[in-house]
């Protein structure tokens, strides 16, 4: 199962894993959604609310500041910092209580890393 059809397949697989996790969560004004996206290279975070369709806060490892002060993006480390500094942002907004989604990911590695920092810096999941 090579070639398009497995990368067809693979896709919707991803998509399955991740309407499950969403179908739970919903950011509200209370609590709004932290939303993760990792790619290879990078991770973002940003806090939505649903109700409205804002975002309220984001960062990411692409940040300017963050590529001169850190450089690479893709590892445990930079998942950390940027948990921290999401939680400084979101602290900054008023927000306190977040629900996590972590989209098709498995809670683990750097997903993991970002949410610990997170909680550390005074988010509460």
């Amino acid at each position: 199962m090579k070639g398009k059809n497995h990368r067809l397949h693979v896709q919707g697989q991803r998509l399955r894993r991740q309407r499950h996790v969403r179908k739970k969560l919903h950011g509200s004004t209370e609590r709004p959604r932290l939303a993760v996206f990792r790619s290879s290279k990078h991770i973002y975070a940003q806090i939505i609310n649903d109700d409205e369709a804002k975002t309220l806060a984001a960062a990411g490892t692409v940040e300017p500041s963050f590529r001169q002060e850190h450089g690479y993006g893709g590892n445990k480390a930079a998942a950390a910092l940027i948990g921290k500094l999401i939680a400084e942002r979101a602290k900054a907004a008023g927000i306190d209580k977040v629900c996590f989604d972590r989209r098709s990911y498995k809670y683990h590695g750097r997903i993991q890393a970002l949410a610990d920092a997170a909680r550390e810096a005074g988010l509460s999941f």
